[in-house]
């Protein structure tokens, strides 16, 4: 059994790791807090530009447009965006997306152009010698509109150049306040809705687009596409910070645990100490008693030797 001088090293040492776990709690708790008051505030706008988009591609069936799905065009390049987080210690939230992002890389035929936010992305396709187009640094644990539309826009750069023709994101999007879910996305070209038959007696609405649906599209979809990836990148941060809280309210929770078992190890430790003092106490004063009675008897025979010898 450990010494209790031991024990009491050991409880300090964890409770001084509960605490950093308990704090780091309550700032992941904070910042998720933030970052979705601020999703809220921008959701309706680019809500409006996907419905937007919607009538666009209803209205006008047969538009051909660079951002829209040609049928009878196989697309062959895949550009794909896989947003990670730049911290560890947020339970299986980093090792999810990778899994998923490796699985799509692996069963596809296709070229993958591989572009990742984060730096433990960035650090595990570098370990798996999988080649990355671009690393999106300082993005994952700030998550701005501007670092949205740069990111939209060097995309849209090399879609329109060619070197991709499908464009994916991978993230993760919080389905509820407890609950996320990993997704894979193609964001880019627009597909086609199936053509739905429209009763007769239905009003239609008027739609018209200005100066040209062309123009109007090259306008919209650039703001429909940094929309989507400011959407995503604050629902992962969101993600990555609820993780980390569950992680590290379980971590706090274990922490307390073994500081309970260890107190009674201590206390245990203690009492035997105790039990072990008082015991050679004990016996050392039986040894005195025993010693001192063995000096008397000595002595009184010495004694009567003495009486003994003079008559």
């Amino acid at each position: 059994m450990a010494s209790p001088r031991e024990i009491l090293n050991h409880i300090k040492s964890i409770q001084d790791t509960q605490k950093i776990t308990n704090a780091m709690y309550l700032i992941s708790s904070t910042k998720m807090k933030q970052a979705k008051k601020k999703l809220e505030d921008t959701e309706p706008y680019f809500y409006t530009l996907q419905n937007v988009i919607s009538q666009i591609l209803r209205h006008l069936p047969d538009m051909e447009h660079i951002f829209i799905e040609k049928p009878d065009v196989k697309r062959t390049k895949i550009g794909l965006l896989v947003m990670s987080g730049d911290k560890g210690l947020a339970g299986a939230f980093n090792h999810n997306i990778l899994k998923t992002a490796r699985q799509f890389i692996d069963h596809t035929d296709h070229d993958v152009k591989l572009f990742v936010v984060g730096e433990l992305g960035r650090q595990y396709f570098i370990k798996q010698n999988i080649p990355l187009e671009e690393n999106f640094l300082y993005t994952a644990q700030n998550p701005t509109f501007n670092r949205a539309r740069w990111i939209a826009g060097r995309l849209l750069e090399k879609y329109k150049s060619g070197e991709f023709d499908e464009l994916h994101v991978i993230f993760t999007r919080m389905e509820s306040s407890i609950v996320s879910v990993l997704e894979d996305k193609m964001i880019l070209p627009l597909v086609r809705f199936a053509d739905v038959d429209i009763p007769l007696d239905v009003r239609q609405e008027y739609f018209s687009l200005a100066p040209s649906p062309e123009e109007a599209l090259d306008t919209i979809v650039p703001n429909y596409v940094t929309g989507f990836i400011y959407g995503a990148l604050v629902e992962s941060f969101c993600s990555e910070q609820y993780a980390r809280m569950t992680a590290m309210e379980s971590a706090t929770n274990n922490a307390e645990e073994l500081l309970r078992d260890l107190r009674i190890q201590y206390n245990r430790a203690r009492q035997a100490a105790i039990t072990q003092e008082i015991t050679e106490v004990c016996s050392g004063t039986r040894a005195q008693k025993k010693k001192k009675g063995n000096n008397s008897q000595v002595h009184y025979l010495n004694s009567s030797s003495f009486h003994l010898g003079s008559g």
